[in-house]
This record gives C-alpha cells, structure tokens and sequence, in this order.
C-alpha cells in the first residue's frame, strides 16, 4: 500500500509536465502495430477502439493521480488504430511473379538509383497481359539504356524487367516490402532498352504542376551551377537529388554532412529563421508600421507561408512535412505569444507527424530529427540565462555553434549508428565548419535568388550560394579521407533502440531525482549492442549467394553477384571489406571455379549448388548438411534413400524425377504440403507425373501415401496405429530434408521462406527464415483482415 501511495505522490508531481509523454504512448502503440507477426483482424481494432473510449472515459470522468496513465494507455491503443488504419488505407495490388515485357504509364518521379543509375517512377501502369485491377498502381524502373530527356507527367513506354519489391536482406533485417508498401509502390525493376514517348506531359492536378514546377527549377539551377555544386543546390533546394554522384554522397555521409542534404529540419528552420529576421527588420525600418502592428508576428506569418512554399518546391517528402510541421508549431506559437521553442511544441509536432503518417515511426528520419530537436531543446531550455552570467557576447553564437553541433551529433550518433553500421568520428569537426555555412551564405543566398529569380537577377546570388556549397563539398572530401574517418558498427539486436529511446526520453522529460533511472536503462542497451552476435549463417533469399562466418569475418560464396545483399551482410557485421575481399575468405581448399562449393559448419557442411549445371551435378548429402541450390534439386533421383528405425522405407521416382524419404530427425509438417516424421517407423513416399507426395506419422506404425499425375498428397496419422487422413494438394513444392537427414533450401522453398539465418544456441544450430520473423502482414502478402478484396 504504501508503495502505491509513493507512485500517486510521484505521478501528482509530474501534473502540468505530462503532455511531451503524448507521442510517446502513441508511438508505443505504432510500434506494437509494427512488431505484430500476424495481421490483426477487425476484432483486434474493436478492442483497441473499446480501450481508448473506455480509458479516455474513465481518465476524463474521475481526474485522479491514476488518470495520466489511463489517458497513456488510451494513447497506445489510439496509436495502434491510426497505424492499422494507414496500413489499409494505403493498400494498392502488388506484383506477385516475375514480369518481362512492355511497361507503359506516367512518370510522377524522377531520381537516382543506389547503383547511381537514373530511376522513374510510374503510376496509370499497364502491363501486357494483366488484369488492371491486379496491376500495381505504382513501379519503379531504373534506367540502364540509352538517356532520354525525361520531364514530369509525360506518359512513356519501354521493355523491362518487374519482380514484387524484395523482403529482408536477412531475417530481421531492413523489410523493403514494408518500406513500399507506404509508398503505394508494387513492382520494381530495370530496363536496358531506350525509353519511349507514348503521350505528352500530363499535368492534370496541382501535385502533378508541382513536380513539373520542382524539375524545371532544379534543371535551370543545374544549367547555372554544373557539376556536383549545380545537384548540391538543387538538392537542397528543390528536393532533386539526381545530379548528385554516389562519390559526393559517400563522402557527405562519412564526414556526417550528409544531413545538410535532405531537406529537413536544419534547412526548413534556417529559411524560416532568415525570412522571419528579414521581414521583422524590413519592417522596423518602417516607423508607422513599427509602432502601431506588431510586426513580429507578422514576420512570423510572412515565414510561415516560405516554410510553405518551400514545403511544395521541395515535393514535400516525409522528412519535409516532418520539418515544417515543427517549424509551423513554432511559428504559431509566436502568433500566441507563447514560447517558440519548447518540449510542449516539439511533442505537439510528433503527434501531427504520427497521426499523419504512423509509419514514418519505424524511419531513420524521424528518429534522428526528433532525437536532435528534444536534446537541444531540454539543453538549452537547461542553460537558459547560463551563458549570460558565464560568456562574453562575441563568444555566445560561437558557443552556441559548438554546442548544438555537439548535441545534435551524440543524440542522434546512436540512431545513425543503429540503422546505417557507421559512426563518422570526425563527424562535429566537419558540422563546425560547414553548418555556419549553410547557414550564413547558402540559405540567405538561396532566399535572395528565390526573390530575385521572376526578375531575372538570380544569377550572383546562385553563384554565392555556389561558393558555399563548394566549401562544404571541399570539407566533406577532406574529411572522408583521413583514416579512420568512417569507423563500422555491428548491427544492434531489435530491443536497443526502444530501450535506449526510452532511457533518455525519462531522462529528459521526467521531473525530479526519480530521471536518473534512465541512466541504467540507457547502459543496460549499449552493453546489450556491445554484445551483439551476428549470424554463422546467411542465405539470400535467392539462393545466389552464402555467407559463413569465420574467425576473420564473414567469407561469402561468390565475389561477384548479389552485390546489394553482400554490402548489407558486411555493414551489418560491422565490415569494412568489400564483396570480393569477403569472398577470398572462402576456405583455399574449395576451388573457387567449382560449381558446388562447400564450407564446414558444427556438424555438417554447408552445401551451395549454384546454377542449372550444379544442380544436375549434385550427387547428394549426409546428415547434419546444409544444402542451398539456385534451382529446384530432385534429391538423390533414382537411388535408394535408405531405411527408417524401426520399420523403414524406400523413396520410388517416377518419369525421371525423384522424390525424398524423411526419417529421424522431427520435422513439422508445412502449410505447402511438405513431409514430416516423428515417429518411430519410417514414412514410404512415392512420386509419379509432377506432383508431390507428404505423409507424416505420430504413432508405432507410419502409414504409406501414394500419389500419381499432377496434384500432390498430404497424408497424416497419430494415435497408436492411427487413421489417414488425405488432403489434395497441388504445391509441387519441395522437400525439406532428404533421405540422409540433411536440409535442404532449394529455390522453390526460398520463395516460401525468404533469407535465411543460422543462429548458434544452446542446442545447437538453428535456422531462422526472413519469412518466420516478418510474419503474415498486408506488406508481403496477408489478404486485408477489415474488408477483404480491397485492394487485391
């Protein structure tokens, strides 16, 4: 009792300090939305509407000391609804196969591929063959073929390659699918043929005049500052990254200046902060004015409606309407005599950001903007009046440089580190000599030009915009080269994060002595990612390449394929080697030119057939292997497979394809119709025609099914002897172990599974499927649970 008393005591004092906790329960809700296995059905969002009326209620009825945490529990079912809902709302068909063919529609993005390609992006798509209510409603191409001068809105046409957007790299990891899904995006692919007119531009609707509005300012500052500095200023201007090189960008993201290129919060808050200073003192030049209107809220307005403009030129990207929403806040809160910068405002701008796009909670951009803004904002409201009584004046704005680049940088070090595998340790050197940049000649420059450009006159300003930004890609340049510049991190277990968000977010928004508990939660995280294991183990989802990990890093199957997958394995690790310094780890032993290459695990040996010849020439394996083909095995055709324990069996092919017996070791019977044992008898399974056979036995005696033509058959038995029962199947999928015992991954069940992982635990090796851990969700593949037929 006396306990409770301690805690009702504890959450009175926190009275009148309790709003910045709004976001996060939503956002505790958001993540539990996120962190589901399985797609929560109409039920689910009863329960959680029920929960917010009824907490909401009863916290508003009887406003008690107990009422802050019904009204944060209502919060976390509130954030669960709004995500589930945008989860539907956004919901567009997805391309289920591989598609080679003619690709037709309406360009409504423009930019750069990773491989430093150009990329469009279609919607109106028609794809040859298709129903269109099964056609994606967006695809994405990059452009391998000859150049084409490609403008927004125009209606184009090529031959492409399509596939559905790829799962994770790596069970557990970045789930692209999920990351599209948001985007309305439902097929990616290449074409290395010339891309065609088929129509002129369309600018139908204000967000279409828009873009075309973005591409023709970006390509006339282009024209006016070529190069590096001419995609730099577009860039930050308009939001059009394209001609900006990946040397450029490798570099701004080892000195850690990338930031200085997304149009976020630093950008938005610079232009917003030199409109609002230039308009209040153009108008106090202006005495009438000065004395009778209060002319600092009109600069205030006169802001707000740049951030806005801004906010469109730049094609109001998640990480833009993030800013402007918290520029907006501060803006307002001027308009209401209220202080500008606050807890109270930065929160407020995290719930419009949530409700507006919950997903944007799982996004490195959020993170890393609302780590930076809290952390200033609690430092400096901290120090308020400090500086006065401690610095001279000339030394207050360099301080405040120093400071807040500091700040800035540890809070947001951690997320950086967590979700890119680098930290940039010269990173606040870098920040120090080019933030007083942007912000004392890019940004006003950039003003200037945006004022002067309907007369002409843009010109010098442009060009002074141009000399800062050259000084800031000279600083990134010099400091990407010193050694030790990018230093890498291994990949932090899925409870870091949270934990470390939670431990400072108590730190910060708590009252009292009772904060300091989010010390030890915030040490507990780093020493958990300090410890962090990675995978012995890692299969691409194709199969095309293998990475095992050895006593001098991860060692992969192939120097040259799969790049993008390779690069993610090794930053993940913590890994500065490249894919063909990976691949020499491979043991000498194996010759490299080897169809099937071979590497020893703890018990067995990993097995990787790669290609058709390969997979003729696989001659079988042993228990305890590993198999991983590019190409559906037919394991052991035509051989004997061997016996049971007690009473064994013999695996039968017939028209020349093999079939597998399953026995020893407990395997599970899958939703594809794939064989089990786990008994004591052996399991006779006999093919013929295309089909395939599944029988599983829980009893004394297994039982024999046979199946012959096209279907396949399951067949299950429990009890002492037990009954048969048979279920028609027509998967063609195949088996998961063959008649020694060995697993096998071939390329039919990997596109069951997805990426694989094979995790050391206390009983051995485990495997672990990208498929096991990302769940039954809208993104990769879940029919929608609220009104089924949706979007399908």
């Amino acid at each position: 009792m006396r306990e409770l008393v301690r805690v009702e005591t504890a959450l009175w004092g926190q009275r009148g300090f309790l709003f910045p906790w709004s976001p996060v329960c939503v956002a505790a809700g958001i993540g539990l939305y996120f962190g589901l296995r399985t797609e929560p059905g109409a039920i689910c969002y009863a329960i959680a509407a029920g929960l917010f009326v009824l907490l909401a209620g009863v916290a508003w009825r009887w406003p008690g000391a107990w009422a802050p945490l019904l009204t944060g529990l209502a919060l976390c079912a509130l954030g669960f609804g709004l995500a589930g809902h945008r989860a539907h709302q956004v919901g567009a068909p997805r391309l289920e196969f591989r598609y080679y063919g003619p690709v037709e529609g309406r360009i409504v993005a423009l930019d750069r591929s990773a491989s430093d390609a150009p990329r469009m992006t279609l919607d109106r798509v028609v794809l040859r063959d298709m129903n269109p209510a099964r056609v994606p409603a967006r695809v994405r191409l990059s452009l391998h073929g000859p150049g084409a001068d490609l403008r927004p809105g125009q209606r184009v046409m090529t031959t492409g390659h399509l596939s559905p957007p790829q799962g994770p790299a790596e069970p557990g990891g970045f789930d692209f699918r999920r990351h599209v899904w948001f985007q309305r995006l439902g097929a990616v692919g290449y074409t290395r043929v010339p891309v065609l007119i088929a129509g002129p531009p369309d600018a139908e609707g204000l967000a279409m005049r828009i873009f075309a509005l973005r591409m023709a300012v970006s390509a006339h500052i282009r024209a006016r500052l070529p190069g590096e500095t001419g995609g730099f200023a577009a860039a930050v201007t308009t939001g059009d990254r394209s001609g900006i090189g990946q040397a450029a960008l490798e570099a701004l993201r080892a000195s850690n200046l990338a930031h200085l290129l997304a149009i976020s919060g630093l950008h938005m808050g610079l232009l917003a902060g030199v409109v609002f200073s230039g308009l209040r003192l153009a108008l106090a030049l202006v005495p009438r004015l000065a004395l009778r209107w209060p002319i600092r809220k009109m600069a205030a307005l006169g802001a707000l409606a740049a951030a806005a403009v801004y906010l469109a030129l730049s094609g109001g990207n998640v990480a833009t309407e993030r800013a402007f929403i918290m520029v907006a806040v501060a803006l307002v809160a001027v308009l209401f005599d209220r202080r500008a910068l606050s807890l109270r405002a930065v929160a407020l701008a995290a719930l419009i950001v949530l409700a507006l796009r919950p997903e944007a909670l799982l996004s490195p951009g959020f993170q890393m903007s609302f780590a930076a803004t809290t952390a200033l904002v609690a430092v400096f409201t901290g120090l308020r009046g400090l500086e006065s009584r401690l610095l001279p004046g000339w030394a207050r704005p360099v301080m405040g440089v120093v400071l807040s680049s500091a700040v800035a940088g540890l809070a947001t070090a951690p997320v950086a580190a967590a979700h890119f595998n680098a930290l940039a340790p010269y990173g606040l050197v870098a920040n120090l000599v080019s933030v007083p940049v942007m912000g004392t000649i890019v940004v006003p420059a950039a003003v200037v030009a945006a004022i002067l450009a309907p007369l002409g006159l843009e010109g010098p300003a442009l060009q002074v915009m141009g000399l800062g930004l050259d000084w800031i890609l000279a600083v990134a340049g010099e400091v990407s080269s010193w050694q030790g510049a990018r230093r890498p991190v291994v990949a932090p277990g899925p409870a870091v994060l949270p934990m470390l968000s939670l431990g400072a977010l108590w730190v910060i928004l708590w009252q009292g002595r009772a904060r300091w508990a989010g010390v030890p939660v915030m040490v507990v995280a780093l020493m958990v990612w300090s410890d962090a294991g990675r995978p012995a183990v890692l299969v691409a989802d194709t199969g095309g390449l293998v990475g095992v990990m050895t006593e001098g890093g991860r060692a992969l199957s192939r120097p040259r394929g799969a790049g993008f997958v390779a690069g993610i394995w090794l930053e993940n690790d913590g890994d500065l080697a490249d894919q063909s310094q990976a691949a020499a780890r491979w043991p000498a032993d194996d010759d490299p030119a080897a169809l099937i290459r071979r590497i020893g695990l703890e018990g067995g040996t990993l097995i990787h057939v790669a290609g058709k010849r390969a997979a003729r020439q696989f001659g079988g394996c042993k228990a305890g292997d590993l198999v991983i083909s590019t190409e559906p095995l037919s394991v052991l055709a035509g051989k004997t497979a061997g016996t049971g324990n007690a009473e064994g069996g013999a695996a039968q092919t017939g028209n020349g394809i093999g079939s597998a017996l399953w026995t020893g070791a407990t395997l599970q019977v899958e939703e594809s119709g794939v064989a089990s044992n786990s008994g004591a008898s052996g399991v006779t399974a006999q093919k013929s025609g295309t089909g395939e056979v599944g029988a599983s036995s829980g009893g004394a005696r297994g039982e024999t099914s046979q199946k012959s033509g096209t279907g396949g058959l399951r067949s299950r038995s429990s009890g002492t002897r037990g009954e048969t029962s048979q279920e028609a199947i027509a998967t063609g999928k195949s088996s998961a172990h063959n008649a020694q015992g060995c697993e096998i991954y071939d390329a039919r069940r990997l596109r069951d599974t997805g990426s694989l992982a094979v995790i050391p635990g206390p009983k051995g090796l485990r495997i672990v499927t990208a498929q096991e851990l990302s769940g039954h969700r809208l993104w990769n593949g879940a029919s929608p649970r609220l009104w089924p037929g949706a979007f399908q």
